[in-house]
């Protein structure tokens, strides 16, 4: 569901901004490692917020939690095997946002022990912290939701490995209409209760990982 809090709105800004255009230059940077020039071509092999921003997308992420950017164009003709490399393309954007994730909860982490050590837990530390639980929950919302195997989210592409050609095809069909079916999810908050379980589930592994290295540093 839409919501507001002006606090939480200009902190998740520029988080918005790094997932969107790390989600978005990892899907052109590893298609072009597969030979395909488009994504430079078309000015995608970029980290200016700018060229990968689709403004419904980043307002829905800001407000709900969950969006998009504007797709890469890609063309699957260059590489080797196209199904196989529409999906590593496509894994490529979820992945990012799970390492930004993580990235996130390490300087959270690291925020902790250094409270420990020095008995400080105030002011810029503390707004330093909030923003890596915000980045860390922000990426992980923008991975689960584009793993949802729906066109055309990463996860359709993905699925699509395991699936004959004829149903591949036929599914991606129903592109422009599926995109207008997730705005309507998005704004009902149908998605939330999938996306929230998600990102628990991911969220308590690295929450585990990062356990063991307070538990190894402390």
């Amino acid at each position: 569901m839409l919501r507001f809090d002006l606090k939480e709105t200009i902190v998740m800004i520029p988080i918005v901004l790094i997932a969107l255009t790390f989600h978005e230059f990892s899907h052109g940077f590893v298609s072009s490692k597969l030979g395909d020039p488009t994504p430079k071509l078309t000015g995608r092999l970029t980290l200016n917020p700018l060229a990968h921003l689709d403004p419904i997308g980043a307002l829905l992420m800001i407000f709900t939690g969950f969006g998009w950017a504007k797709p890469v164009q890609i063309d699957p003709r260059y590489y080797k095997d196209p199904k196989k490399g529409m999906a590593i393309t496509a894994a490529a954007g979820p992945i990012s946002n799970l390492l930004l994730a993580f990235a996130g909860m390490i300087i959270y982490t690291l925020i902790l022990i250094i409270s420990y050590k020095t008995g400080l837990f105030m002011g810029a530390l503390n707004k330093i912290s909030y923003f890596a639980i915000m980045f860390a929950s922000v990426n992980l919302c923008f991975m689960v939701f584009n793993i949802i195997p729906i066109p055309p989210l990463d996860g359709s592409r993905v699925l699509g490995l395991f699936l004959s050609n004829e149903m591949y095809f036929k599914i991606q069909r129903f592109e422009r209409y599926s995109m207008l079916l997730i705005i309507v999810l998005s704004l009902s908050g149908a998605f939330s209760a999938v996306i929230g379980t998600g990102v628990n589930i991911v969220m308590s592994g690295i929450v585990h990982v990062c356990n063991l290295l307070l538990n190894a540093v402390l």
